[in-house]
C-alpha cells in the first residue's frame, strides 16, 4: 500500500519557520542584554548629584560611580568573550548577567561609598561576561550580507537608544522614587534575560570553542593597568600634573598595559588576545576608530546631564527629558546605517557618520556658552540630535568591519575586544575629558554657571576633535574591501 504524504504543508517550511522563530528570539534576547548593560553606563549621569549628597561622595571621588563599572567592564571584556569561545555563551550569559542582577541589587541597597563603588565594579564584571554573547551568537546566527547588516543595525540601535534612555529613565525615576530605584529598574530584565538563555541557547559542544583554558592573569594585568591609568588622570584635578603620586601610579599603569601584549606574546598558553585576530586589517582598523569615536561618547552625556543640572537649572526629570532628542537622534542613525553600510561599505559609512557627529558637537560646544539663556532648541536638541545620529550610525559600519572574516570560534574574543575598546576609551574619555573641564572651569568649590559652561564647552571641542579623528582615521586605517558579501542561509545550528 502507498503512502499517503501530507502536502497541507511543505516540510521545508516547517523548519524554515522554527529555524525564523528562534533567530528572532534570539534577536531579542541580544538586544535585552545589551539594552541593560548599556542602560547601567548611563542611567546613573541624572542621578550623580543625589547619590553625592545621600552617601557622601567627595567631587573628586563622584566619577568612580561611573568609573568603576566602565574599567571592570571594559578590563574584563576580553576574558568575558574568551569564556564565551570556551564555555559557550549560553553559560557565559548564565553567569554574566546573574552576577549583575546581583550586585545591581547590592547597588539599590547601598549605604556607603565604598559598598556602591564596589558593587558596582561587581556589575561591570557580569557585564563583561554577558556582552560578548551578544554579539557572538548574532554573528553565528546570521550569516554576513544583508540581513546581517540589518540585524547589527537593530542591535545597535537598541545600544543607543539605552545609552540616550539611561538619563531619561534615570531623570524620571531619581525625581519621583529616588537614585536607588535607578539600579533597582534593570534588576527583573536581568533575571528575564537569565531565563530565556537558559531555554534558548544551545548546550556549547565541548571542544569547539578550542583548548579550555583562561587567562586570568593577562585580564588582571590590563585591568589593574587600565585602572591605575584613569586614577592618575582623575587624580590629578585635585593635586594637579606636578604631583609625584600622580605620575608614579601613571607610570605604574603604563607599565602594567605595556606588559600585557608582552605576556599574551611570551607567557600566555591561552592568551586573550590570539596574534591572527590583528592579521585582519579591518580589525585593527575598525578598533583604532571605535576607540576615537568611544572618546567622546560618553564623555559628552554625562558632561551634557551636568550641563543642564547646574549650569541650565534642570531639575533631574527635566534634565532626563532633555536627552530625547538624542536619543531619537541615535535610534534613527543606527536603523539606518545598515542599509548606508551596505552600500557605501563600512570604511565610508564610517567616514561619514563620524564627520556629522562631529558636526554636531562643534555645535554643542560652541552654544555651551550661552549658559541657561540660550535656547535649548539650537543649544542641545539640534546640535545634539545630530551627534546622536552620527555617532550611533556609525557603531553599525564600525561593527561589521571589525567581525569581517573573523572565523566563528573567535567570535566571541573579536566581539570582547571591540567591546573592550569602547568601554576603555568610554572610561580614559571621561576621565580625561573631566579633567579639562574642571581645570577650564578653575578653583573653587561652588564655580558660577558661566565659569562651568566654560569648562564643559572646552571639554566638548575636544570630543570634537577625536570624533573627527575617527571619520579621518576610517580612511586611513580601515580597508576598502570590507563590504559585506550576499547573504548565505543561515543553518539550524548556528
Amino acid at each position: 500500500m502507498r503512502t499517503v504524504r501530507d502536502t497541507s504543508t511543505p516540510p521545508t517550511s516547517i523548519g524554515e519557520r522554527a529555524i525564523r522563530r528562534r533567530e528572532r528570539v534570539v534577536l531579542v534576547l541580544a538586544c535585552v542584554v545589551s539594552f541593560v548593560v548599556v542602560l547601567d553606563a548611563t542611567i546613573v549621569s541624572v542621578a550623580l548629584p543625589d547619590i553625592r549628597v545621600d552617601l557622601g561622595y567627595s567631587p573628586a571621588a563622584l566619577p568612580w560611580v561611573v568609573n568603576a563599572y566602565t574599567l571592570a567592564f571594559a578590563g574584563f571584556l576580553l576574558l568575558g568573550g574568551r569564556c564565551c569561545d570556551v564555555y559557550g555563551p549560553r553559560r557565559s550569559l548564565a553567569v554574566g548577567m546573574a552576577l549583575f542582577t546581583a550586585a545591581g541589587l547590592v547597588c539599590a541597597l547601598a549605604t556607603s561609598p565604598a559598598m556602591l563603588s564596589a558593587a558596582r565594579a561587581a556589575q561591570g564584571l557580569g557585564a563583561a561576561l554577558s556582552m560578548p554573547t551578544t554579539l557572538s551568537v548574532l554573528t553565528a546566527t546570521f550569516a554576513e550580507g544583508p540581513r546581517r547588516a540589518g540585524v547589527l543595525g537593530t542591535w545597535s540601535a537598541v545600544g543607543g537608544i539605552a545609552a540616550t534612555a539611561g538619563p531619561v529613565l534615570g531623570g524620571v525615576l531619581t525625581q519621583w522614587l529616588g537614585w536607588r530605584w535607578v539600579f533597582l529598574v534593570n534588576v527583573p530584565l536581568g533575571i528575564g534575560a537569565v531565563a530565556v538563555g537558559l531555554a534558548v541557547l544551545a548546550p556549547h559542544r565541548r571542544g569547539s570553542g578550542g583548548p579550555g583554558r583562561l587567562d586570568v592573569v593577562g585580564a588582571l594585568v590590563a585591568t589593574s593597568g587600565l585602572v591605575a591609568v584613569v586614577f592618575a588622570v582623575m587624580r590629578s584635578e585635585a593635586v594637579g600634573w606636578a604631583s609625584s603620586s600622580v605620575w608614579a601610579v601613571l607610570t605604574v599603569g603604563v607599565l602594567l598595559l605595556g606588559l600585557f601584549p608582552v605576556h599574551q606574546a611570551r607567557w600566555a598558553a591561552d592568551p586573550l588576545l590570539p596574534p591572527g585576530l590583528f592579521r585582519l586589517r579591518s580589525v585593527r582598523g575598525a578598533n583604532v576608530v571605535m576607540f576615537l569615536v568611544a572618546l567622546g561618547f560618553v564623555a559628552t552625556l554625562i558632561i551634557l546631564s551636568f550641563h543642564m543640572q547646574y549650569v541650565r537649572g534642570y531639575t533631574p526629570l527635566r534634565a532626563g527629558c532633555g536627552f530625547l532628542p538624542i536619543g531619537l537622534g541615535m535610534m534613527v542613525g543606527a536603523r539606518t546605517a545598515g542599509s548606508l553600510s551596505l552600500r557605501l561599505g563600512p570604511r565610508r559609512a564610517v567616514s561619514a557618520y563620524c564627520a556629522l557627529g562631529a558636526v554636531g558637537l562643534i555645535a554643542l560646544a560652541a552654544s555651551a556658552t550661552a549658559a541657561a539663556h540660550g535656547s535649548y532648541w539650537w543649544a542641545v536638541a539640534v546640535p545634539g540630535m545630530l551627534f546622536g545620529l552620527g555617532t550611533a550610525a556609525a557603531f553599525t559600519p564600525i561593527t561589521l568591519a571589525a567581525t569581517a572574516g573573523v572565523p566563528p570560534a573567535r567570535g566571541g574574543v573579536a566581539a570582547g575586544l571591540l567591546n573592550t575598546v569602547r568601554q576603555v576609551g568610554g572610561a580614559v574619555g571621561l576621565a580625561v575629558l573631566s579633567t579639562i573641564a574642571s581645570a577650564v572651569t578653575g578653583a573653587g568649590r561652588t564655580p558660577a554657571p558661566h565659569a562651568l559652561a566654560d569648562g564643559y564647552a572646552a571639554a566638548l571641542a575636544v570630543a570634537a576633535g577625536c570624533v573627527a579623528g575617527a571619520s579621518v582615521m576610517a580612511l586611513v586605517a580601515m580597508p576598502r574591501n570590507t563590504r559585506p558579501t550576499a547573504a548565505r542561509a543561515p543553518t539550524s545550528d548556528t
